[in-house]
């Protein structure tokens, strides 16, 4: 029995339309003034609670008015173009008629947040990298999103306490990392031939279960 469903965000339940990239374009511009970023600097966006401009400072990147003007439109055009997939809305209406509790798990910037939450205002628990200071794999991601769902992980043989299971379009950190703290973890493969290509088939197999 299941007793709780957690979701990736990006490629899983929401998408990027117009992938402009304005973090990666505002570390090149960082490069470009002499500036050397670890090749992991890009994860500094991921797990600080600051606006694209806080970070910039944060960094010392200096920005004239004409290329931050550039790179806030091209931040503005990204997010505007973010759009829920159909068959996450309808999987998680499913789950939630089901009974079972339902969160969303996911590394994002944090101007990002708000787009997600918007679109799925009433889950059982966020846990988003920028806000909690670090990103998935740590085991610490996933032991948020359970506690704030009021779930245990661990328990995947245990049928009276139900098991938890997260679904998400990266095998690192929606199938593999979720296992090592006891949650199923399951691989979206949306334009694999994998064996789960969409929610609402996932959604079904979680609620026959």
């Amino acid at each position: 029995m299941v007793s709780g469903v957690i979701f990736d965000a990006f490629g899983t339940v929401v998408r990027i339309g117009i992938r402009t990239s304005p973090y990666r374009e505002l570390l090149k511009h960082g490069r470009r003034q002499g500036m050397s970023f670890d090749p992991a600097a890009l994860h500094i966006a991921m797990t600080t609670n600051l606006s694209f401009l806080e970070l910039a400072s944060h960094l010392g990147i200096s920005l004239s008015r004409s290329k931050r003007d550039e790179l806030i439109q091209a931040l503005d055009v990204e997010l505007s173009s973010i759009a829920p997939f159909p068959d996450a809305l309808v999987a998680i209406k499913q789950l939630n008629e089901a009974g079972l509790k339902v969160g969303i798990c996911s590394n994002v910037a944090s101007p990002y947040v708000p787009i997600v939450r918007g679109f799925f205002p009433d889950m059982d628990g966020y846990a988003f990298s920028c806000e909690l200071g670090v990103m998935k794999p740590n085991p610490a991601m996933y032991r948020s999103i359970c506690s704030q769902m009021a779930v245990e992980p661990g328990y995947s043989f245990d049928l009276e306490a139900g098991r938890i299971v997260m679904i998400g379009d990266s095998k690192r950190c929606d199938r593999d990392g979720p296992r090592t703290i006891g949650i199923s973890g399951f691989h979206l493969g949306r334009t694999e031939h994998g064996q789960i290509r969409n929610l609402t088939q996932f959604a079904q197999i979680v609620i026959n279960q």
